[in-house]
């Protein structure tokens, strides 16, 4: 699907990220309470589909976003897939070629189910299907639309400081250099379940906070880059057995949230986010920064729209789409 910026990291929810409070996470989700209010949107590709439902309390309901989404074969248990109580119905048969309906037993029919609750209306929009437009940023057109937006925006990334701070998802932690301006948290992406490596995926959240994203870039950030690309490589392939050559490390911008933060995926994963517009590979970041410092303060960078974020209505009325 085409990826627009708000698609952030399904942990990376901008707004406030209610599964990643402290306190909610240790809650259950009320699912048996949802009561299914629309389908915002369905992917074929992604297998997965996202719901707005409502939760019923004592008074009036609360919105949540229900992500469910087919997760991978995991190759250790399709020989029991085949043959554990498995329910086999014919549809066609034409020559040598058949297809079927195979039911798998329960144990072997894993839905991964991301929740988002209580969701702000941002969130509903955010994974409400749209229309989206490409968008050609210049400096100019940074400092006078996009930065005043970021500016005037409340995006709540507590979860992230809750992670660097070891008050949320410690546990999870692969690696980390505490360094307070070089260092970083590599942490496994809320997309990926870590049952196989195919759909590998991994954030690198920098510890410093007065980095927004790529526009915030220039040469005195190198070592910090250097050492996200260089040990972050180290400890994938330490932890999961992948070489650097067969992963993907980006940065996305527009980003979900204004925290940098960077994108580790298995390279054969066709990761949401990892197109060319939107995508910025790590290692051509650093070769474009130790160039000229000032890359990323003097080059236009493209990047896409929904219809319905505020950002681009900022765009449109600037006569800049």
């Amino acid at each position: 699907m085409a990826e627009a910026p708000r698609t952030k990291r399904k942990r990376e929810e901008e707004d406030g990220a209610a599964a990643h409070d402290g306190a909610a996470a240790t809650d259950p989700f009320p699912l048996a309470e949802l009561r299914l209010r629309r389908v915002l949107r369905e992917s074929a590709r992604d297998k997965a589909v996202f719901l707005h439902g409502e939760v019923r309390g004592g008074g009036d309901g609360t919105d949540a976003v229900v992500i469910l989404e087919k997760t991978p074969f995991q190759e250790e248990k399709v020989s029991e897939l085949l043959k554990k109580h498995t329910k086999l119905e014919l549809q066609m048969r034409n020559d040598i070629y058949s297809t079927y309906h195979l039911y798998p037993p329960p144990e072997l029919s894993e839905i991964k189910t991301t929740v988002v609750y209580p969701a702000t209306e941002k969130h509903l929009q955010k994974y409400l299907r749209q229309e989206v437009h490409l968008i050609r940023e210049t400096w100019e057109d940074y400092k006078n639309i996009t930065l005043p937006f970021i500016q005037s925006q409340s995006f709540s990334i507590q979860w992230v400081y809750n992670i660097l701070e070891k008050k949320a998802e410690a546990d999870r932690i692969i690696h980390e250099n505490p360094d307070p301006c070089n260092g970083f948290v590599l942490v496994p992406d809320f997309k990926w379940n870590q049952n196989q490596l195919d759909d590998l995926y991994l954030i690198a959240l920098v510890h410093r906070r007065d980095v927004k994203s790529l526009r915030d870039l220039t040469a005195e950030h190198l070592p910090l880059l250097r050492n996200i690309l260089q040990e972050g490589t180290e400890a994938v392939a330490k932890r999961f057995g992948v070489p650097g050559s067969q992963l993907r490390i980006y940065l996305h911008y527009q980003p979900s949230y204004y925290h940098l933060h960077v994108h580790f995926t298995a390279l054969g994963y066709d990761a949401p986010g990892s197109s060319v517009e939107r995508a910025h590979l790590l290692a051509d970041v650093i070769d474009n920064l130790a160039m000229d410092s000032m890359y990323y303060q003097k080059r236009a960078l493209t990047f896409t729209l929904r219809a319905d974020e505020l950002l681009l209505k900022k765009f449109q009325e600037a006569g800049r789409v």
